[in-house]
């Protein structure tokens, strides 16, 4: 029971980490139809920058939030500079996107060196809660909270105010909001920032999870939530939370019982799912 309990927790924590990368990925092809394969680069550098900030100043929190600004305004510079001229156009996209991605992966290595950075959890968050031999370890838990309230705000944020309207009228019909007085770019631009936050949240939140953060961390970590963003269906932002946290257990339990294919597991996953479901778990029919 405790090792069941341990691969759960471990699995939601990584589900949740990729979930904040994808689900950026989500909202911005959902409303913009653009591919963003830069998204990785924006992880990369949330996590170099919020743990600089904790580094320096000794506050996890200012981490957070300085990886937050960091994430939001390198989206502004790629939402205006970088992906508006080529709207409408996929491939342009892909390989705009993938050359910002390599652009911004060895910018972080002039910047802060080639070398792997060592991340420290704090010490509010560190160590393990223990409850009848089952050992709960506290970080897993933190991020697990972080990744479902960030759910539960965007959630909030898409259906209950009038900005998410704007949102999802945008999603629908994109002219038809324009006709209507909305200014659909600067709706553009906040989907974009707010992506670009959520994928800069998670690279800093790895950091202490995994010990050490790296140059490369963004392309790898891109991957897995472009299979989530697959399994989940193209611009369910429900969808992106259901399959990040299936991504992860089933990454997690793999790489226990059967690390040969740990490796597989997720390629295999998304295989099945578009068997028997082109169109994602929670994607509409086209």
């Amino acid at each position: 029971m405790d090792v069941l309990i341990n691969l759960s927790l471990n699995g939601l924590a990584t589900g949740m980490l990729i979930f904040l990368l994808a689900a950026g990925l989500t909202l911005i092809f959902g409303l913009m139809d653009v591919l963003n394969f830069a998204h990785g680069g924006l992880f990369a550098w949330g996590a170099y920058s919020g743990i600089w900030i904790y580094s320096s100043t000794g506050s996890f929190f200012a981490g957070i939030i300085g990886a937050i600004l960091t994430g939001m305004v390198l989206g502004i510079i790629t939402e205006r500079w970088i992906i508006k001229p080529v709207y409408g156009n996929h491939v342009q996209q892909i390989l705009i996107t993938l050359g910002l991605m390599l652009v911004l992966s060895e910018m972080l290595k002039v910047v802060w060196g080639p070398n792997q950075i060592s991340a420290v959890t704090p010490d509010y968050l560190s160590g393990s809660w223990e409850f009848g031999g089952i050992i709960i370890i506290k970080y897993r838990v933190f991020i697990i909270a972080v990744g479902f309230a960030v759910f539960l705000a965007v959630q909030y944020l898409l259906k209950k105010t009038k900005i998410g309207l704007v949102v999802r009228a945008g999603v629908m019909n994109k002219e038809m909001v324009q006709s209507l007085g909305v200014n659909i770019q600067r709706v553009f631009m906040f989907v974009f920032m707010i992506g670009a936050g959520m994928a800069a949240l998670g690279g800093m939140l790895l950091g202490p999870y995994s010990g050490v953060i790296y140059a490369d961390m963004g392309m790898e970590f891109a991957i897995l939530a472009f299979i989530v963003v697959v399994i989940g269906g193209m611009g369910s932002f429900t969808g992106s939370v259901m399959a990040a946290i299936l991504v992860g257990l089933s990454g997690s339990f793999m790489a226990y019982y059967v690390p040969d294919l740990a490796l597989a597991a997720n390629m295999l996953l998304m295989a099945v799912v578009l068997i028997f479901r082109p169109q994602g778990l929670f994607g509409a029919k086209g």
